[in-house]
């Protein structure tokens, strides 16, 4: 990724000196290992350990010449810890390396990202506190429909948010095994305890059963997981895009003080972090098909899966956490103005009371059918000539037959959809 896009603590993880430190270090506990089960002799590990060092651009000369990553970093290590380390790798094929290896840097991606789940579940719970029963339109179809309040809307993120870190945790899980099994998976040439002894010291898991490869419906499982976070990520940008739009303007993105909004236009104060957060949702999206296409390989492997991932591992993860980064400040410093909410609940001049006259018709004896058209044709004639639907009922001598002025009035009120708030917020919050 760009370093635009891009945060340091995700960076490092992926970058070539910390891929191929985690190479040393399975290979070091492969050896580990194998001297405890006498296969090699004692001490490999120790020396290895302390004398290998990782030269990135001597590791990639050499593949240049060689044309195989595995054998140019073993080459390497070979050229600075001497002869003993001839007995790294014993039985083991390049997978074993390359899956284990990239598990880890899989699963130290997604605890960063679990932070900053954490971070926007942190700032969600506070504003939605804040704004609890800040009054709003609720819309359908960009439709005023009926009141809610800006408090729930950001506790629906919110819960959303916490099923996100739930699925999250399930993928790390999901991607933290280890495999070193051998050229098919069989174990031939290699002890099974070696792999045991790997995953412990690593903090992984025994792949049950692997090929030459992991299976790849466990990766396909995180970056699929990776894109619902992107697509929650969008929702709520999409939210605060749609709210600062001029017409609406309940809310708008932090805009500082020498801030500049258009190159031609002075006045403008445009949300474009959202509208980079509804790109950068659609890159992390774009590795979820490729990883799924990853999960069908050739017999015991080929290497079609390699190209993709080498692009999408660091891709989709980097990405994925600077826009939860990001997202967390947008909502950490947005602007609200209740005022403009409560002006923008009142446009319909109380159409969107509609239901609860409805209701209340069909309780004094006429069908849902006949109070429906009623109600309906009222709310057209007030639309059309921009009256208000209160004033135009009062005047209505069949519904003030059906309807006391009292009971009719108080229909006219936002308290009725604000009463089940806390039941809400507890469920949510508890």
């Amino acid at each position: 990724m760009i370093k635009r896009y891009s945060r340091q603590e995700l960076t490092d993880i992926w970058s070539e000196e910390n891929k191929y430190k985690i190479w040393l270090e399975v290979e070091i506990a492969a050896a580990e290992a194998m001297e405890r089960l006498g296969q090699i002799p004692k001490g490999v590990s120790t020396i290895v350990r302390k004398k290998a060092k990782i030269n990135v651009s001597r590791i990639h000369k050499i593949e240049s010449e060689v044309k195989h990553d595995v054998i140019a970093f073993l080459t390497s290590i070979t050229e600075r810890a001497g002869i003993k380390a001839r007995y790294l790798h014993q039985g083991m094929t390049s997978s074993d390396v390359l899956d284990t290896s990239f598990n880890i840097q899989l699963v130290q991606s997604g605890k960063i990202i679990l932070k900053d789940i954490d971070q926007i579940l942190k700032v969600l719970k506070k504003q939605a506190i804040k704004y609890k029963l800040t009054p709003c339109i609720g819309r359908s179809h960009g439709i005023h429909a009926e009141p809610t309040t800006f408090g729930l809307k950001l506790a629906s993120f919110y819960e959303e948010f916490k099923r996100n870190r739930k699925r999250l945790v399930a993928a790390i899980d999901e991607v933290s095994t280890c495999a070193i099994s051998g050229a098919v998976g069989t174990f031939a040439n290699i002890n099974p305890n070696v792999e045991k002894h790997v995953a412990k010291k690593l903090g992984l898991r025994v792949e049950p059963i692997s090929t030459q490869v992991i299976p790849r419906d466990r990766h396909a499982f995180y970056f699929s997981i990776l894109g619902i976070i992107a697509g929650s990520i969008e929702r709520v940008a999409i939210e605060i895009r749609n709210l600062q739009r001029t017409e609406v303007y309940e809310l708008q993105e932090y805009f500082s003080k020498n801030q500049k909004g258009s190159s031609a236009m002075p006045h403008k104060k445009n949300p474009i972090l959202s509208e980079n957060l509804t790109g950068l949702a659609r890159m992390v999206r774009s590795a979820v098909i490729p990883a799924l296409e990853n999960i069908a390989l050739w017999h015991e492997r080929d290497i079609s899966h390699s190209s993709v991932e080498r692009n999408i591992g660091p891709d989709a993860n980097i990405t994925i956490d600077f826009a939860l980064t990001r997202l967390a400040d947008i909502l950490e410093n947005v602007v609200v103005y209740p005022e403009k909410m409560l002006e923008n609940l009142n446009l319909t001049k109380g159409l969107i009371f509609s239901q609860e006259i409805m209701l209340e018709l069909t309780k004094s004896g006429l069908t849902r059918e006949q109070s429906y058209k009623i109600v309906q044709g009222y709310a057209k004639k007030c639309f059309s000539e921009n009256l208000n639907l209160l004033n135009v009922i009062l005047n209505d001598k069949m519904i003030m037959a059906k309807i006391s002025e009292k009971k009719l009035r108080s229909i006219f009120n936002y308290a009725s959809h604000f009463k089940n708030v806390n039941l809400i917020f507890n469920r949510v919050f508890k």
